[in-house]
């Protein structure tokens, strides 16, 4: 599958990788604009001025009708109930047994009109759950190919908007639908405060056909502020350093919520909501393994699927996301590792055959400012 903006990427000089079956841009080696290109200097200009980005891979799922709310809050792990229209809420979708189909988001338009962004890869599997239960009167459509989504992120992410002719004043994961002053024609664009980098930001959601018009428009001003086109390996690497999970790494089928510290965003106290019975039981059990962040004390770059070990060698974990943190200039590590070892603990991670020392730290590795 290809976003709206793949032949802008390919043009570009883009190096493209598949993204739960979309072609989508890793990083831009040789800039864009004449700027210094690559992850790097993608990620720097997130932390430090402003990037944009195309993940258009994101699904989007409608569910509309009399009772739409109540139902999906059936399903989803979060409480609607807390969100009023206007609004988005960070939601898990499990299974039966506790384990993760998908985390996503939910916008909330009205009590009977709700707009899912799951994951790329998860998103037939989470529009065929809901649509098969859906009661009647209540229509769910996967509307992937729709819209696009484009983020905007980093602490010039307002500038930017506001050379756009846009004056936003939205709280934190609240959402507007608007015009662009001056572009009319490319029609309403859904635009929320919210992002994937823990810096302040926004994501825009246009037409599928007028995404390459905002895209262009987006391109122009980032260059302007002396920010970059980004592709997702800094998303990656500035979404490690914030602990927010990729599912797949700290969600999964066989990770629940409770496991992956993201018990904040299950509401126990709900009536009911798939796969609730089984994480009461696994939180009233304890979990045996829960994630910790481990920052490295030596070279050495973490990757998924490494040993985490104790002192005396014994593994007590594997490494779910590893990367090099271009701000800390040092390995970090997210993993899955007995609860025993906490905030302060000295641990070790086996890279390929060499022991790279480290310690559990407290999330974030790198102050958040989405706010």
């Amino acid at each position: 599958m290809k976003s709206p903006l793949y032949d802008w990427h390919e043009k570009h000089g883009a190096k493209l990788a598949d993204f739960g079956g979309w072609d989508m841009p890793i990083e831009y080696a040789s800039g864009v604009n004449g700027a210094t290109g690559g992850t790097l200097a993608e990620h720097a200009s997130v932390r430090e001025r402003v990037g944009i980005f195309d993940v258009s891979h994101l699904g989007k799922i409608s569910v509309r009708g009399p009772g739409a709310k109540d139902y999906i809050n059936t399903l989803i792990t979060n409480d609607l109930r807390k969100i009023d229209s206007g609004s988005a809420q960070y939601n898990l979708f499990c299974n039966e047994s506790g384990g993760v189909v998908d985390d996503l988001i939910v916008y909330e338009f009205s009590d009977s009109d709700l707009f899912l962004i799951p994951n790329a890869a998860n998103c037939s599997a989470v529009f065929s759950d809901i649509s098969s239960k859906a009661p009647n009167g209540i229509e769910v459509r996967n509307i992937h190919q729709e819209y696009a989504v484009l983020a905007v992120q980093g602490p010039l992410s307002n500038k930017l908007m506001q050379n756009l002719g846009l004056q936003l004043d939205l709280d934190y994961m609240a959402f507007t639908k608007t015009l662009i002053p001056g572009h009319e024609n490319l029609g309403e664009v859904i635009i929320c405060r919210t992002g994937y980098t823990g810096e302040f930001g926004y994501e825009l959601l246009p037409s599928w056909q007028s995404a390459p018009k905002v895209w262009e428009l987006l391109v122009e001003q980032v260059s302007i502020l002396d920010g970059r086109v980004c592709g997702l390996s800094a998303r990656d690497t500035l979404r490690t350093e914030m602990g927010y999970p990729l599912h797949g790494h700290e969600l999964s089928l066989d990770i629940s919520p409770i496991q992956a510290s993201a018990s904040w965003a299950v509401a126990l106290d709900k009536t009911e909501f798939t796969g609730k019975a089984a994480l009461v039981a696994e939180k009233a059990a304890g979990a045996k393994f829960v994630m910790r962040a481990i920052k490295c004390s030596k070279r050495g770059i973490p990757r998924a699927g490494m040993d985490v070990q104790d002192g005396s060698g014994r593994i007590i974990g594997k490494v779910t996301s590893g990367t090099f943190s271009p701000t800390l200039r040092t390995g970090i590590a997210l993993a899955l590792i007995e609860p025993a070892f906490k905030v302060g603990s000295n641990v070790a991670i086996d890279v390929r055959g060499r022991i790279s020392n480290g310690e559990v730290v407290k999330l974030p590795f790198v102050e958040s400012k989405v706010r």
